[in-house]
């Protein structure tokens, strides 16, 4: 089913998305009213999350923001539910050497490319109380969570993907939307991935370098140029990443899988002796079993200086 079009299936799950609404808004007013309880924290916590379901590019805005404070020499934690995993109990701290089954895919590539303590817990505020505890961070970034009421936030940021929006603008699960368009005027900024509209934020993931998986040698973005490739994506958005490829000029065949897709080794044999190219989310999952043909694409951010200096004045 296609959640950014309003096709017959859609309009049949439209009464079940009513209850989701009715239900995710009295869900909320519970916390409001202090009826639910809210876990309040000595540091400050920063939510990346979204309104709707699929890839937005959350995780990318994590490592970067990551990134600049630890420049501004804050001890930075990582909190992540850890989707994908099959971790289920307690609090896991992630390390560059976890297995992406048991962590998920995206806690793992943000220790990798951060070095910050990354806590995986399916309760977020026992995930925050023991990064807390155990590595004395003083700021907490939430990978997702935008609903998960139960942590207290200082600063809310809700990252939306700037092309496909809002989807059909149903709630689940006839659409993509977790909450209401009206949920984005509580939130203290709105990053805009890949487009422009007033006040939101843009910002744009931009190619950097490839990297061969098992030398860890770096090439440069014309490389594969005019060359057949296989391209591969288990993230919500494929396309974009194909789209990406095609801009560098290379001949992509591509190979589509779902987010979080749980990689094994007979999905990349292929009968051609084409290069392999993936995004570094799916690296994580394939690096035991890579060979001499695959690579990975390594991006980075563009966001402002404004925006950094603005939340950090927010904190």
């Amino acid at each position: 089913m296609d959640l950014n079009t309003r096709g017959v299936v859609n309009y049949l799950l439209w009464p079940v998305s009513g209850v989701f609404y009715a239900l995710s808004k009295l869900r909320r007013a519970l916390y409001r009213w202090g009826i639910l309880q809210t876990h309040h924290f000595q540091v400050p916590v920063i939510v990346v999350g979204n309104i709707t379901v699929g890839g937005s590019g959350k995780t990318p805005v994590v490592i970067k923001l990551v990134q600049y404070f630890k420049q501004q020499g804050r001890r930075v934690g990582v909190v992540s539910r850890g989707y994908g995993g099959t971790h289920t109990q307690g609090s896991l701290l992630v390390n560059a050497h976890t297995n992406a089954a048991l962590s998920g895919d995206e806690p793992l590539l943000i220790v990798i490319s951060t070095g910050v303590p990354v806590m995986v817990n399916k309760d977020r505020s026992q995930a925050v109380k023991d990064l807390i505890d155990q590595h004395q961070v003083d700021l907490v970034i939430s990978d997702d969570g935008l609903q998960h009421y139960a942590m207290d936030r200082t600063v809310e940021i809700a990252v939306i993907d700037g092309n496909r929006r809002f989807g059909n603008q149903f709630f689940l699960p006839a659409g993509p939307l977790r909450e209401s368009q009206n949920r984005l005027k509580q939130v203290d900024f709105i990053i805009n991935n890949g487009g422009v509209f007033p006040g939101e934020v843009s910002v744009q993931l931009k190619p950097v370098k490839f990297v061969h998986m098992r030398s860890e040698e770096e090439f440069p973005l014309d490389f594969f140029k005019n060359q057949a490739c296989h391209g591969m994506a288990g993230i919500g958005h494929p396309n974009r990443f194909f789209k990406t490829l095609m801009q560098l000029d290379i001949d992509v065949q591509k190979q589509a899988f779902e987010d979080h897709y749980p990689y094994q080794l007979q999905d990349l044999i292929f009968e051609d002796n084409h290069p392999i190219i993936m995004t570094a989310k799916d690296w994580v999952k394939c690096r035991e079993f890579a060979n001499d043909k695959m690579y990975y694409l390594k991006v980075d951010l563009d966001i402002g200086k404004d925006f950094l200096n603005k939340l950090a004045e927010k904190l």
